[in-house]
């Protein structure tokens, strides 16, 4: 086959896409990231970033980040075992293990590279993974590449969950993992339940705690926290791009022994660059300005329940769940991507979330809130989304 019939092939699917309102526009920020950004030369509201406590260019880590350059360099042009490893690297490991009350921590380019490195690393053919049908992508693509029985339960299902259980007695070792926050529901894993089930099924359990970290849970600790199971937890993954800072990075943290055989056997670790010295620097000191206050967090939550109060009183359908992530359930592909559309005219960057992103009739509008949005801004977002609504006749 020559290349052309690629591409042929490619255009017409490419083709498909934009017709059925699935296609992916990537629309150019011109701006620093912030609650208003600048888009096509117009000031809008962002409500499509994972900034929850408003920290990305956060003065203190934007210092950091410069301080830490000067000191420690640009890049270690080597993967950490070679000499990739710097005292910013394991101060920061150190960090992250203390505030989630674990023993050690590893540091990946991003969370998606310590999910692909986990499964594989730590399971075999004898072992057994358990897993949300709702993970993350990334969860999903580290499960395939190890060799250990698949089980997916459904949804937050605990029935069905027990049901793989029972199915995957006589496995060595059984892991049930799952995202803390599913990204695009904004409703929390069952944690309690699922602890309970995993200490009576001898069962171990990790969480991808991406969307938890820094701003759920008293001291920011994430969803584990928040529903009093830190301590049951025995692997967290998360990042370092969202809630702390929002440049990259990620991590997991868990007892010495699983993070020493982490750092021996995982390839995404044993095999790409270590983390630059300026990200890890800036996200030291957006660790210490997640646990120095609760306000922001108070900030956040207040902005949520005011953005949900909104949209439901003006007759919007949103998900429920107790995150700043606020689906606006809209069904059709098209019509998430044209209202997503009519919104930025109107001064709000939302973006329209469609298959395969989430299931076929379940588009979406996903906002998310900040601690960085002020009360003005939330109103002006209502205002759009009734104006957006009524004139598409999505709401009277």
């Amino acid at each position: 086959m020559s290349v052309q019939k690629l591409i042929d092939h490619l255009t017409t699917q490419l083709e498909t896409l934009k017709s059925t309102g699935l296609y992916k526009r990537e629309r150019l920020i011109e701006s620093p990231q912030n609650a208003e950004i600048t888009v096509n030369g117009k000031k809008v509201i962002n409500f499509c970033a994972n900034n929850y406590l408003g920290l990305a260019n956060h003065p203190e880590i934007v210092q950091s980040a410069h301080e830490t350059l000067d000191t420690w360099g640009y890049g270690l042009s080597s993967v950490r075992f070679i000499c990739g490893t710097q005292t910013p690297h394991r101060q920061l490991e150190q960090a992250i293990a203390r505030f989630f009350g674990k023993e050690d921590a590893i540091l990946y380019i991003s969370c998606f590279d310590a999910n692909g490195g986990l499964f594989e690393t730590l399971l075999s053919e004898e072992d057994a993974v358990l897993s949300d049908e709702l993970n993350h992508a990334s969860i999903i693509d580290g499960i395939r590449l190890c060799k250990a029985k698949r089980f997916r339960y459904k949804h937050n299902d605990m029935s069905d969950l027990r049901n793989k259980l029972e199915e995957a007695k006589g496995s060595r070792f059984k892991f049930i993992f799952t995202d803390s926050v599913f990204s695009m529901d904004g409703d929390l894993a069952k944690l309690p339940e699922i602890c309970d089930l995993a200490d009576q099924y001898d069962a171990f359990v990790g969480i991808d705690d991406c969307h938890g970290t820094g701003h759920l849970g008293q001291g920011g600790r994430g969803a584990a926290e928040l529903l009093g199971v830190l301590d049951r937890i025995d692997v967290i993954t998360s990042t370092l791009g969202k809630t702390a800072g929002g440049a990259a990075g990620g991590f997991t943290t868990s007892r010495k022994e699983i993070v020493d055989w982490l750092k021996n056997r995982s390839r995404p670790y044993l095999f790409s660059n270590s983390v630059p010295p300026s990200l890890v620097g800036a996200a030291g000191k957006a660790l210490e300005l997640i646990q120095k206050s609760t306000s922001l967090r108070e900030t956040l939550t207040q902005n949520t329940q005011k953005m949900r109060a909104g949209l439901e009183g003006a007759g919007f359908t949103v998900k429920l769940g107790p995150t700043p992530i606020l689906p606006v359930m809209l069904g059709d592909a098209a019509l998430a991507s044209q209202m997503a559309e009519k919104l930025l005219t109107h001064g709000i960057y939302v973006i329209g979330f469609s298959y395969p992103v989430v299931p076929q009739g379940q588009a979406r509008i996903r906002l998310q809130v900040s601690a960085a949005h002020t009360p003005s801004q939330i109103e002006q977002a209502i205002q759009a989304f009734k104006e957006v609504g009524k004139e598409l006749g999505i709401v009277k």
